[in-house]
Protein backbone atom coordinates (compact mmCIF):
# COMPACT_ATOMS: atom_id res chain seq x y z
CA UNK A 1 0.00 0.00 0.00
CA UNK A 2 1.41 3.62 -0.63
CA UNK A 3 2.84 5.16 2.16
CA UNK A 4 1.95 8.96 1.13
CA UNK A 5 -0.98 10.55 0.72
CA UNK A 6 -2.75 8.90 2.83
CA UNK A 7 -4.71 10.50 5.46
CA UNK A 8 -8.03 9.68 8.08
CA UNK A 9 -11.35 8.78 6.57
CA UNK A 10 -13.20 12.18 7.04
CA UNK A 11 -15.78 11.38 10.14
CA UNK A 12 -18.68 12.60 7.96
CA UNK A 13 -18.16 9.33 5.79
CA UNK A 14 -18.01 6.85 8.87
CA UNK A 15 -21.22 5.78 9.24
CA UNK A 16 -21.20 4.68 5.74
CA UNK A 17 -17.84 2.95 5.89
CA UNK A 18 -19.40 0.80 8.96
CA UNK A 19 -22.18 0.06 6.23
CA UNK A 20 -19.79 -1.27 3.63
CA UNK A 21 -17.89 -3.16 6.35
CA UNK A 22 -20.79 -5.55 6.61
CA UNK A 23 -21.24 -6.23 3.77
CA UNK A 24 -21.14 -9.85 3.14
CA UNK A 25 -19.71 -9.95 -0.46
CA UNK A 26 -16.76 -7.51 0.82
CA UNK A 27 -15.86 -9.61 3.40
CA UNK A 28 -15.70 -12.83 0.81
CA UNK A 29 -12.93 -10.39 -1.51
CA UNK A 30 -10.91 -9.49 1.55
CA UNK A 31 -11.03 -13.44 2.38
CA UNK A 32 -10.13 -14.52 -0.90
CA UNK A 33 -7.39 -12.05 -1.49
CA UNK A 34 -5.79 -13.15 1.72
CA UNK A 35 -6.29 -16.48 0.47
CA UNK A 36 -3.74 -15.88 -2.28
CA UNK A 37 -1.82 -13.27 -1.03
CA UNK A 38 -3.02 -10.81 -3.34
CA UNK A 39 -4.11 -7.06 -2.05
CA UNK A 40 -7.69 -5.38 -3.21
CA UNK A 41 -8.69 -1.98 -2.68
CA UNK A 42 -12.20 0.08 -2.71
CA UNK A 43 -11.15 2.53 -5.81
CA UNK A 44 -12.42 5.21 -7.82
CA UNK A 45 -16.26 6.12 -7.93
CA UNK A 46 -16.96 4.24 -4.44
CA UNK A 47 -14.55 6.10 -2.81
CA UNK A 48 -15.27 9.31 -4.33
CA UNK A 49 -18.89 9.01 -3.61
CA UNK A 50 -17.95 7.79 0.20
CA UNK A 51 -16.49 11.45 0.56
CA UNK A 52 -19.46 13.33 -0.64
CA UNK A 53 -21.64 11.26 1.56
CA UNK A 54 -23.02 8.88 -0.39
CA UNK A 55 -23.23 5.01 -0.84
CA UNK A 56 -22.40 4.11 -4.69
CA UNK A 57 -24.75 1.56 -6.27
CA UNK A 58 -21.47 -0.25 -7.82
CA UNK A 59 -18.52 -1.30 -6.10
CA UNK A 60 -14.95 -0.79 -7.85
CA UNK A 61 -12.10 -2.98 -6.88
CA UNK A 62 -8.80 -2.71 -7.66
CA UNK A 63 -7.02 -6.05 -7.55
CA UNK A 64 -2.72 -6.71 -6.92
CA UNK A 65 -3.16 -9.72 -9.65
CA UNK A 66 -5.32 -13.03 -10.24
CA UNK A 67 -8.35 -10.89 -10.49
CA UNK A 68 -10.68 -13.41 -12.55
CA UNK A 69 -9.66 -16.06 -10.52
CA UNK A 70 -10.61 -14.03 -7.16
CA UNK A 71 -13.93 -13.06 -8.35
CA UNK A 72 -14.79 -16.46 -10.28
CA UNK A 73 -14.55 -17.64 -6.50
CA UNK A 74 -16.30 -15.37 -5.10
CA UNK A 75 -19.42 -15.84 -7.52
CA UNK A 76 -19.20 -19.58 -6.42
CA UNK A 77 -19.24 -18.61 -2.67
CA UNK A 78 -21.94 -16.33 -2.93
CA UNK A 79 -23.97 -18.08 -5.34
CA UNK A 80 -23.91 -14.94 -7.82
CA UNK A 81 -23.42 -14.34 -11.03
CA UNK A 82 -19.71 -14.21 -13.28
CA UNK A 83 -19.59 -11.87 -16.09
CA UNK A 84 -16.13 -11.53 -17.73
CA UNK A 85 -15.95 -7.80 -19.21
CA UNK A 86 -12.62 -8.15 -20.85
CA UNK A 87 -10.49 -11.36 -20.50
CA UNK A 88 -7.49 -9.11 -21.96
CA UNK A 89 -7.67 -6.14 -19.23
CA UNK A 90 -8.39 -9.01 -17.07
CA UNK A 91 -11.91 -7.27 -15.54
CA UNK A 92 -14.63 -8.93 -14.27
CA UNK A 93 -17.98 -8.46 -12.51
CA UNK A 94 -20.13 -10.06 -9.61
CA UNK A 95 -23.84 -9.77 -9.00
CA UNK A 96 -25.21 -10.62 -5.75
CA UNK A 97 -28.79 -9.56 -3.57
CA UNK A 98 -27.92 -6.27 -5.11
CA UNK A 99 -24.42 -5.79 -4.61
CA UNK A 100 -22.61 -5.41 -8.47
CA UNK A 101 -19.09 -5.81 -7.70
CA UNK A 102 -16.61 -4.41 -10.26
CA UNK A 103 -13.11 -6.37 -10.36
CA UNK A 104 -10.22 -4.72 -12.09
CA UNK A 105 -6.40 -5.68 -12.42
CA UNK A 106 -3.87 -3.68 -11.65
CA UNK A 107 -2.56 -1.81 -14.86
CA UNK A 108 0.91 -1.03 -13.14
CA UNK A 109 3.40 -2.37 -10.65
CA UNK A 110 1.51 -0.54 -7.97
CA UNK A 111 -1.34 1.34 -6.54
CA UNK A 112 -0.47 4.75 -6.48
CA UNK A 113 0.77 4.39 -10.60
CA UNK A 114 -2.43 2.15 -11.42
CA UNK A 115 -4.61 5.04 -10.10
CA UNK A 116 -2.60 7.38 -12.13
CA UNK A 117 -3.64 5.85 -15.23
CA UNK A 118 -7.23 6.92 -14.10
CA UNK A 119 -9.21 10.14 -15.76
CA UNK A 120 -9.45 12.68 -13.40
CA UNK A 121 -8.13 13.15 -9.68
CA UNK A 122 -11.17 12.86 -7.81
CA UNK A 123 -11.25 9.01 -8.90
CA UNK A 124 -7.57 7.88 -7.95
CA UNK A 125 -8.83 7.91 -4.86
CA UNK A 126 -8.72 4.18 -3.18
CA UNK A 127 -9.26 2.74 0.41
CA UNK A 128 -7.22 -1.10 1.57
CA UNK A 129 -10.74 -3.45 1.73
CA UNK A 130 -8.37 -5.38 4.56
CA UNK A 131 -8.43 -2.61 6.37
CA UNK A 132 -12.12 -1.93 6.34
CA UNK A 133 -13.38 -5.30 6.47
CA UNK A 134 -10.85 -6.11 9.94
CA UNK A 135 -12.16 -3.03 11.93
CA UNK A 136 -8.52 -0.99 11.69
CA UNK A 137 -8.61 2.80 11.28
CA UNK A 138 -9.68 3.14 7.38
CA UNK A 139 -7.18 5.71 5.57
CA UNK A 140 -8.04 7.27 2.41
CA UNK A 141 -5.21 6.80 -0.10
CA UNK A 142 -4.97 9.64 -2.12
CA UNK A 143 -1.80 10.33 -4.06
CA UNK A 144 -2.53 12.81 -6.50
CA UNK A 145 -4.94 15.16 -4.63
CA UNK A 146 -8.51 13.87 -5.44
CA UNK A 147 -10.07 14.81 -2.12
CA UNK A 148 -9.28 18.44 -2.35
CA UNK A 149 -10.42 18.44 -6.12
CA UNK A 150 -13.36 17.53 -4.95
CA UNK A 151 -13.53 20.00 -2.01
CA UNK A 152 -12.29 22.62 -3.97
CA UNK A 153 -15.04 21.82 -6.86
CA UNK A 154 -12.91 21.32 -9.75
CA UNK A 155 -12.25 18.37 -11.86
CA UNK A 156 -8.33 18.04 -13.11
CA UNK A 157 -7.03 15.40 -15.75
CA UNK A 158 -4.55 13.24 -14.49
CA UNK A 159 -2.66 13.38 -17.49
CA UNK A 160 -3.28 14.61 -20.99
CA UNK A 161 -2.31 10.68 -22.71
CA UNK A 162 -5.04 9.49 -20.46
CA UNK A 163 -7.59 11.06 -22.57
CA UNK A 164 -5.63 9.49 -25.31
CA UNK A 165 -5.95 5.53 -23.64
CA UNK A 166 -9.52 6.55 -23.32
CA UNK A 167 -11.28 9.15 -25.18
CA UNK A 168 -14.52 8.75 -23.87
CA UNK A 169 -13.03 10.42 -20.80
CA UNK A 170 -13.69 13.23 -22.90
CA UNK A 171 -17.14 13.31 -22.65
CA UNK A 172 -16.34 12.23 -18.84
CA UNK A 173 -15.06 15.48 -17.94
CA UNK A 174 -18.24 17.40 -18.64
CA UNK A 175 -20.56 14.34 -17.32
CA UNK A 176 -18.72 14.62 -14.32
CA UNK A 177 -19.10 18.53 -14.06
CA UNK A 178 -22.64 18.19 -14.27
CA UNK A 179 -23.41 15.25 -12.02
CA UNK A 180 -21.13 16.56 -9.12
CA UNK A 181 -21.37 20.39 -10.41
CA UNK A 182 -17.59 20.64 -10.94
CA UNK A 183 -15.76 22.86 -12.95
CA UNK A 184 -13.20 21.65 -15.57
CA UNK A 185 -9.43 22.94 -15.26
CA UNK A 186 -8.43 25.45 -17.85
CA UNK A 187 -5.72 22.53 -18.60
CA UNK A 188 -8.32 19.49 -18.84
CA UNK A 189 -10.33 21.96 -21.00
CA UNK A 190 -7.07 22.18 -23.42
CA UNK A 191 -7.07 18.57 -23.23
CA UNK A 192 -10.02 17.96 -24.07
CA UNK A 193 -9.73 20.27 -27.64
CA UNK A 194 -6.55 18.99 -28.28
CA UNK A 195 -7.53 15.11 -28.47
CA UNK A 196 -10.59 15.73 -30.52
CA UNK A 197 -9.54 13.96 -32.98
CA UNK A 198 -9.62 10.87 -31.40
CA UNK A 199 -13.30 10.75 -30.81
CA UNK A 200 -14.86 9.33 -33.07
CA UNK A 201 -13.44 6.13 -32.45
CA UNK A 202 -15.42 5.46 -29.46
CA UNK A 203 -18.43 3.41 -29.60
CA UNK A 204 -21.91 4.87 -30.31
CA UNK A 205 -22.94 3.28 -27.57
CA UNK A 206 -20.98 4.20 -24.87
CA UNK A 207 -21.59 7.62 -25.94
CA UNK A 208 -25.14 7.33 -25.43
CA UNK A 209 -24.81 6.41 -21.75
CA UNK A 210 -22.72 8.98 -20.89
CA UNK A 211 -24.94 11.82 -22.37
CA UNK A 212 -27.58 10.53 -20.37
CA UNK A 213 -26.21 10.22 -17.09
CA UNK A 214 -25.15 14.15 -17.99
CA UNK A 215 -28.61 15.57 -19.41
CA UNK A 216 -30.41 13.49 -16.80
CA UNK A 217 -28.57 16.22 -14.46
CA UNK A 218 -30.64 18.44 -12.69
CA UNK A 219 -28.37 21.47 -13.82
CA UNK A 220 -26.76 20.34 -17.11
CA UNK A 221 -26.39 23.81 -18.60
CA UNK A 222 -23.53 24.90 -18.16
CA UNK A 223 -21.72 21.53 -18.82
CA UNK A 224 -23.86 21.54 -22.34
CA UNK A 225 -22.00 24.94 -22.67
CA UNK A 226 -18.71 23.77 -22.03
CA UNK A 227 -19.44 20.84 -24.18
CA UNK A 228 -20.11 23.42 -26.65
CA UNK A 229 -17.35 26.16 -26.33
CA UNK A 230 -14.93 22.63 -26.19
CA UNK A 231 -16.46 21.40 -29.99
CA UNK A 232 -16.66 17.97 -28.54
CA UNK A 233 -21.03 18.71 -28.93
CA UNK A 234 -20.54 18.28 -32.19
CA UNK A 235 -18.36 15.83 -32.02
CA UNK A 236 -21.60 14.06 -31.13
CA UNK A 237 -24.03 16.34 -32.68
CA UNK A 238 -22.80 17.48 -35.92
CA UNK A 239 -26.02 18.95 -37.34
CA UNK A 240 -26.29 21.20 -34.41
CA UNK A 241 -22.92 22.72 -35.68
CA UNK A 242 -25.40 23.90 -38.70
CA UNK A 243 -27.51 26.43 -36.59
CA UNK A 244 -24.33 28.29 -35.40
CA UNK A 245 -25.17 31.74 -37.14
CA UNK A 246 -28.50 31.21 -38.73
CA UNK A 247 -30.80 34.40 -37.56
CA UNK A 248 -34.22 34.12 -36.56
CA UNK A 249 -37.17 36.78 -36.82
CA UNK A 250 -38.21 39.36 -34.10
CA UNK A 251 -39.53 36.97 -31.93
CA UNK A 252 -36.18 35.92 -31.14
CA UNK A 253 -33.14 37.83 -29.99
CA UNK A 254 -30.62 34.74 -30.43
CA UNK A 255 -29.65 32.76 -34.00
CA UNK A 256 -30.54 29.29 -33.66
CA UNK A 257 -27.77 27.41 -31.76
CA UNK A 258 -27.86 29.83 -29.09
CA UNK A 259 -31.59 29.81 -28.93
CA UNK A 260 -31.68 26.07 -28.82
CA UNK A 261 -29.08 26.34 -25.52
CA UNK A 262 -30.78 29.29 -24.30
CA UNK A 263 -33.95 26.95 -24.09
CA UNK A 264 -32.09 24.17 -22.74
CA UNK A 265 -31.23 26.50 -20.13
CA UNK A 266 -35.04 27.33 -19.76
CA UNK A 267 -35.87 24.13 -19.46
CA UNK A 268 -33.81 23.38 -16.49
CA UNK A 269 -35.67 25.89 -15.23
CA UNK A 270 -39.10 25.20 -15.71
CA UNK A 271 -38.53 20.89 -14.62
CA UNK A 272 -36.67 22.85 -11.16
CA UNK A 273 -39.81 24.82 -10.00
CA UNK A 274 -42.86 23.67 -12.14
CA UNK A 275 -44.97 25.49 -9.80
CA UNK A 276 -43.16 28.77 -10.91
CA UNK A 277 -44.62 28.33 -14.31
CA UNK A 278 -47.67 25.82 -14.34
CA UNK A 279 -50.79 25.26 -12.02
CA UNK A 280 -52.69 22.49 -11.68
CA UNK A 281 -50.47 21.10 -14.68
CA UNK A 282 -46.80 21.16 -12.15
CA UNK A 283 -47.74 17.85 -10.12
CA UNK A 284 -48.66 16.41 -13.85
CA UNK A 285 -45.46 17.08 -15.01
CA UNK A 286 -43.16 16.73 -11.70
CA UNK A 287 -44.89 13.06 -11.75
CA UNK A 288 -44.24 12.94 -15.48
CA UNK A 289 -40.75 13.54 -14.89
CA UNK A 290 -40.21 10.16 -12.61
CA UNK A 291 -40.88 7.90 -15.98
CA UNK A 292 -37.72 6.38 -18.07
CA UNK A 293 -35.29 9.02 -18.85
CA UNK A 294 -37.90 12.20 -19.09
CA UNK A 295 -35.72 14.74 -18.47
CA UNK A 296 -33.03 13.77 -20.21
CA UNK A 297 -34.89 13.46 -23.49
CA UNK A 298 -36.98 16.56 -22.88
CA UNK A 299 -33.32 18.31 -23.33
CA UNK A 300 -32.30 16.37 -26.02
CA UNK A 301 -36.45 17.54 -27.53
CA UNK A 302 -34.45 21.33 -26.16
CA UNK A 303 -31.18 20.85 -28.58
CA UNK A 304 -33.19 19.32 -31.68
CA UNK A 305 -36.83 21.56 -31.68
CA UNK A 306 -35.31 23.84 -34.15
CA UNK A 307 -32.97 21.94 -36.05
CA UNK A 308 -34.73 22.20 -38.80
CA UNK A 309 -34.74 25.77 -39.35
CA UNK A 310 -31.55 26.19 -41.46
CA UNK A 311 -33.07 23.91 -44.25
CA UNK A 312 -36.40 25.48 -44.02
CA UNK A 313 -35.66 29.53 -43.31
CA UNK A 314 -37.16 31.82 -46.39
CA UNK A 315 -36.82 35.34 -46.29
CA UNK A 316 -40.45 37.64 -46.25
CA UNK A 317 -41.40 41.02 -47.66
CA UNK A 318 -40.16 42.50 -44.54
CA UNK A 319 -36.21 41.71 -44.80
CA UNK A 320 -36.10 41.67 -41.29
CA UNK A 321 -38.21 38.95 -41.05
CA UNK A 322 -38.23 34.86 -41.36
CA UNK A 323 -40.43 32.13 -42.01
CA UNK A 324 -39.74 28.33 -41.31
CA UNK A 325 -41.95 26.47 -42.18
CA UNK A 326 -42.49 22.99 -41.18
CA UNK A 327 -39.39 23.33 -39.73
CA UNK A 328 -40.66 20.73 -36.98
CA UNK A 329 -40.75 17.86 -39.46
CA UNK A 330 -37.14 18.50 -40.98
CA UNK A 331 -36.03 18.72 -37.44
CA UNK A 332 -37.85 15.44 -37.02
CA UNK A 333 -35.46 13.99 -40.03
CA UNK A 334 -32.58 15.39 -38.78
CA UNK A 335 -32.97 13.89 -35.42
CA UNK A 336 -33.99 10.61 -36.52
CA UNK A 337 -30.29 10.17 -37.97
CA UNK A 338 -28.84 11.25 -35.20
CA UNK A 339 -30.93 8.73 -32.90
CA UNK A 340 -29.77 6.28 -35.11
CA UNK A 341 -26.04 7.34 -35.46
CA UNK A 342 -25.90 7.18 -31.31
CA UNK A 343 -28.36 3.59 -31.03
CA UNK A 344 -31.38 5.40 -28.82
CA UNK A 345 -33.57 3.15 -28.48
CA UNK A 346 -36.70 3.00 -30.48
CA UNK A 347 -38.95 4.65 -27.21
CA UNK A 348 -36.28 7.77 -26.74
CA UNK A 349 -36.12 8.02 -30.05
CA UNK A 350 -40.02 8.07 -30.89
CA UNK A 351 -40.48 10.25 -27.51
CA UNK A 352 -37.87 12.98 -28.67
CA UNK A 353 -39.74 12.71 -32.21
CA UNK A 354 -43.19 13.52 -30.69
CA UNK A 355 -41.98 16.46 -28.52
CA UNK A 356 -40.18 17.87 -31.44
CA UNK A 357 -43.12 17.33 -33.63
CA UNK A 358 -45.49 18.97 -31.02
CA UNK A 359 -43.40 21.85 -30.08
CA UNK A 360 -45.34 24.57 -32.10
CA UNK A 361 -48.86 23.19 -31.58
CA UNK A 362 -49.32 25.44 -28.26
CA UNK A 363 -48.33 28.58 -30.19
CA UNK A 364 -50.25 27.97 -33.03
CA UNK A 365 -53.58 27.60 -30.36
CA UNK A 366 -52.19 30.72 -28.84
CA UNK A 367 -54.17 33.03 -31.07
CA UNK A 368 -57.65 31.52 -30.84
CA UNK A 369 -57.68 31.18 -27.01
CA UNK A 370 -56.63 34.47 -26.51
CA UNK A 371 -59.73 35.30 -28.57
CA UNK A 372 -62.13 32.44 -26.76
CA UNK A 373 -62.54 30.52 -30.05
CA UNK A 374 -60.61 27.84 -29.21
CA UNK A 375 -62.88 24.44 -30.48
CA UNK A 376 -63.16 21.08 -28.54
CA UNK A 377 -62.14 19.60 -31.38
CA UNK A 378 -58.61 21.50 -31.08
CA UNK A 379 -58.37 20.52 -27.96
CA UNK A 380 -59.05 17.27 -28.09
CA UNK A 381 -56.59 16.58 -31.43
CA UNK A 382 -53.62 18.57 -29.40
CA UNK A 383 -54.40 16.17 -26.31
CA UNK A 384 -54.60 12.78 -28.68
CA UNK A 385 -51.55 13.84 -30.45
CA UNK A 386 -49.61 14.56 -27.10
CA UNK A 387 -50.45 11.25 -25.61
CA UNK A 388 -48.51 10.59 -22.65
CA UNK A 389 -45.89 13.36 -23.26
CA UNK A 390 -48.41 16.45 -22.30
CA UNK A 391 -46.99 17.59 -19.65
CA UNK A 392 -43.35 17.51 -21.46
CA UNK A 393 -45.04 18.70 -24.46
CA UNK A 394 -45.98 22.49 -22.14
CA UNK A 395 -42.61 22.16 -20.62
CA UNK A 396 -40.89 22.47 -23.97
CA UNK A 397 -43.29 25.13 -24.93
CA UNK A 398 -42.63 27.22 -21.93
CA UNK A 399 -38.64 26.85 -22.32
CA UNK A 400 -39.07 27.70 -26.13
CA UNK A 401 -41.00 31.02 -25.16
CA UNK A 402 -38.51 31.83 -22.53
CA UNK A 403 -35.53 31.46 -24.44
CA UNK A 404 -37.46 33.88 -27.13
CA UNK A 405 -36.62 37.65 -26.34
CA UNK A 406 -37.25 39.68 -30.10
CA UNK A 407 -38.77 42.92 -29.94
CA UNK A 408 -41.89 41.18 -31.21
CA UNK A 409 -43.11 38.92 -28.52
CA UNK A 410 -45.84 39.84 -26.46
CA UNK A 411 -44.94 40.68 -23.04
CA UNK A 412 -47.58 38.73 -21.56
CA UNK A 413 -46.32 35.14 -23.96
CA UNK A 414 -45.66 32.55 -20.65
CA UNK A 415 -48.44 33.74 -18.78
CA UNK A 416 -51.20 33.49 -21.42
CA UNK A 417 -49.14 29.82 -22.51
CA UNK A 418 -49.30 28.95 -18.83
CA UNK A 419 -53.10 29.37 -18.91
CA UNK A 420 -53.74 27.12 -22.34
CA UNK A 421 -51.89 24.82 -21.00
CA UNK A 422 -53.99 25.26 -17.73
CA UNK A 423 -57.22 25.09 -19.92
CA UNK A 424 -56.36 21.90 -22.01
CA UNK A 425 -54.92 20.31 -18.93
CA UNK A 426 -58.37 20.87 -17.05
CA UNK A 427 -60.26 19.68 -20.53
CA UNK A 428 -58.14 16.51 -20.40
CA UNK A 429 -58.63 15.38 -16.94
CA UNK A 430 -62.45 16.48 -17.16
CA UNK A 431 -63.18 15.44 -20.51
CA UNK A 432 -60.85 13.42 -22.01
CA UNK A 433 -59.67 11.01 -19.26
CA UNK A 434 -62.85 10.10 -18.75
CA UNK A 435 -63.74 8.92 -21.53
CA UNK A 436 -60.46 7.17 -22.16
CA UNK A 437 -61.11 4.81 -18.93
CA UNK A 438 -65.11 4.02 -20.30
CA UNK A 439 -65.86 1.62 -22.34
CA UNK A 440 -65.88 2.37 -25.98
CA UNK A 441 -68.68 3.43 -27.76
CA UNK A 442 -67.64 1.71 -30.82
CA UNK A 443 -64.53 -0.52 -31.77
CA UNK A 444 -63.24 -1.79 -34.80
CA UNK A 445 -65.17 -4.89 -34.18
CA UNK A 446 -68.31 -2.98 -34.77
CA UNK A 447 -67.65 -1.47 -37.80
CA UNK A 448 -66.65 -4.79 -39.08
CA UNK A 449 -69.53 -6.67 -37.42
CA UNK A 450 -72.37 -4.11 -38.03
CA UNK A 451 -70.98 -2.36 -40.98
CA UNK A 452 -69.56 -4.85 -42.88
CA UNK A 453 -66.71 -2.79 -43.23
CA UNK A 454 -63.05 -4.17 -44.43
CA UNK A 455 -60.29 -3.57 -41.79
CA UNK A 456 -58.16 -1.11 -43.06
CA UNK A 457 -56.43 2.62 -42.77
CA UNK A 458 -60.35 4.30 -42.73
CA UNK A 459 -60.84 2.27 -39.09
CA UNK A 460 -58.66 4.85 -37.40
CA UNK A 461 -59.87 7.92 -38.61
CA UNK A 462 -63.59 6.67 -38.49
CA UNK A 463 -63.29 5.95 -34.74
CA UNK A 464 -61.29 9.01 -34.11
CA UNK A 465 -64.54 11.04 -35.31
CA UNK A 466 -66.53 9.65 -33.40
CA UNK A 467 -64.06 9.70 -30.25
CA UNK A 468 -64.48 13.52 -31.02
CA UNK A 469 -68.23 13.88 -31.47
CA UNK A 470 -68.27 12.42 -27.88
CA UNK A 471 -66.07 15.14 -26.58
CA UNK A 472 -68.45 17.47 -28.19
CA UNK A 473 -71.63 15.86 -26.49
CA UNK A 474 -73.16 14.98 -29.61
CA UNK A 475 -73.05 11.12 -29.13
CA UNK A 476 -73.96 9.38 -26.25
CA UNK A 477 -74.68 5.60 -27.28
CA UNK A 478 -73.52 2.99 -29.62
CA UNK A 479 -76.57 3.06 -31.76
CA UNK A 480 -76.17 6.90 -31.96
CA UNK A 481 -72.26 6.10 -32.68
CA UNK A 482 -73.21 3.50 -35.53
CA UNK A 483 -75.58 5.97 -37.28
CA UNK A 484 -73.14 9.07 -37.11
CA UNK A 485 -70.32 6.32 -39.00
CA UNK A 486 -72.84 6.00 -41.52
CA UNK A 487 -73.35 9.13 -42.32
CA UNK A 488 -69.91 9.70 -42.75
CA UNK A 489 -69.35 6.88 -45.25
CA UNK A 490 -72.33 8.49 -47.50
CA UNK A 491 -71.41 12.15 -46.91
CA UNK A 492 -68.05 13.65 -46.44
CA UNK A 493 -64.69 11.70 -47.47
CA UNK A 494 -62.58 10.77 -44.29
CA UNK A 495 -59.86 12.28 -46.06
CA UNK A 496 -61.40 15.50 -46.30
CA UNK A 497 -61.83 15.17 -42.22
CA UNK A 498 -58.10 14.01 -41.66
CA UNK A 499 -56.21 15.59 -44.32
Amino acid sequence: MPKAATAPFPDSARALVRLLRDKRSLQNVARLARQRGQQVFLVGGTVRELLRGRLAPDLDLAVSRQTLEIARDLAAALGGTFILLDEAQRTARVVWQGDELDLAEFRAPTLDLDLGKRDFTLNALALDLEDLVSGREVRLIDPYGGRADLEAGVIRMLAPENFAADPLRLLRTFRFAATHQLQPTRETLEAVRRYLPAFPRVAAERIHHELHLLLDAPRAFPAVRLLADSGLLFQIFPELQDLQGVDQNGYHHLDVFEHSLAALEALEQVLGAPEDYFAALAPALRHYLQRERRPAWLKLAALFHDAGKPVTRQRRDDPERYTFYHHERVGQEIFSRAAARLRCSQMETRTVLTLIDLHMRPFLLLPLFREGGLSVRAVGRLIRAAGGELPGMFALAMADSLAGQGPLKPPDAEMVLADLAEYIFQFFKERVEPLQNAPRLLTGHDLIQELHLAPGPQFRNLLTAVEEEQLEGRLHSRQEALDYVRRLLRGKSLQEMFP
